[in-house]
């Protein structure tokens, strides 16, 4: 991995399968070693800044704790402790902080701010989240589902519900590097932009993958993996809701769609999510529309077959893998 030193991690588009491979690789060994608990600290004295314009619980305890273990320290700027783009542009921003860290994550917006930081810093900048892309999440999905399988060439994976963000966006392009199978399952002005679809079909003529779109719920038969994300991302309004509920309802994970995929399917999602009532979200959305559960039924998400929580975790791994290979 050391062609990958002093490089941004901005999108998987950026990288090869092997480089993917690589970083999966290098996941996997320093998940065994902190189970072992052999220590790893490669990166020992040095110092990062983690910028986060949306909150998240799963991508900042992933980059704190992968920090700490690789022996570095890190600096938390929420969305009132930064003054990226309101006082100061993203390029000044960029090159103030790109002369005092190793290393910049940036979860937020816009595709072209992580970029534009990756320009002007001068140190590598990784990609926690924007709107059109999730590269972290996609790593992290990829090294569970090969841990379960054994592979990842010829899995198929369906994305069920709103499939024009990073999530959605993100699979196709990781389905398409790695030679998988994947199939968008929802209504047609749900699916990704034309032009990434575009880019993603021939790559995945170049690695054998297969990039597949429908309205029929009857596509997850022989699917390996059925993945579901909440139906309103952060930062959209409200107002969103009723239009969300009325057209990706019958995309919902239910045990029928599990079963009508069959035995070997697994169930994943990138968290949080809507299973149940118990956040104040997923009340009000039942006090509101009478549901008691959005994207995934209770039932699902608690089963056997659910392997949500091993993706969680696989985010500080290969989260890990990606900050000690680029610096």
């Amino acid at each position: 991995m050391f062609h990958l030193q002093q490089k941004s991690f901005l999108k998987l588009l950026d990288l090869s399968p092997e480089d993917i491979t690589g970083l999966l690789d290098l996941a996997s060994d320093l998940k065994k070693k902190k189970k072992a608990g052999i220590p790893h600290a490669f990166h020992q004295g040095k110092n990062v800044a983690l910028i986060f314009e949306k909150t998240s619980t799963r991508t900042r305890c992933s980059f704190e704790v992968a920090a700490y273990d690789l022996g570095m320290n890190c600096t938390y700027l929420d969305p009132s402790g930064s003054q990226i783009g309101k006082k100061e542009s993203i390029a000044d921003t960029a090159r103030v902080l790109g002369r005092m860290y190793d290393g910049i994550e940036y979860r937020g917006y816009g595709q072209q701010i992580v970029e534009e930081l990756a320009r002007y810093s001068g140190v590598p900048v990784w990609n926690g989240l924007t709107n059109e892309f999730h590269p972290t999440q996609i790593l992290a999905d990829l090294l569970t589902l090969r841990e379960h399988f054994g592979f990842l060439k010829g899995l198929k994976l369906v994305y069920c519900g709103d499939a024009r963000y990073n999530m959605g966006n993100s699979l196709m392009v990781g389905c398409a590097k790695m030679g998988m199978h994947f199939v968008a399952c929802a209504p047609k002005k749900y699916w990704p932009d034309s032009k990434l679809i575009e880019e993603c079909k021939r790559i995945a003529d170049e690695n054998g993958a297969v990039i597949d779109f429908s309205e029929d719920t009857s596509c997850v038969e022989g699917a390996h993996a059925i993945y579901t994300d909440v139906w309103v991302s952060m930062g959209e309004p409200d107002s969103v809701w009723e239009e969300r509920i009325q057209n990706l309802l019958p995309y919902r994970v239910t045990a029928d769609l599990m079963r009508k995929a069959g035995p070997q399917c697994v169930f994943m999602h990138c968290l949080p999510s809507f299973h149940d009532l118990n956040t104040s979200i997923g009340r009000t959305i039942f006090d509101k529309f009478g549901i008691d559960c959005m994207e995934v039924t209770d039932e699902v998400f608690e089963s056997s077959q659910s392997i949500v929580f091993e993706e969680a975790e696989n985010r500080m791994h290969t989260i890990k893998a990606v900050m000690a290979a680029t610096l």
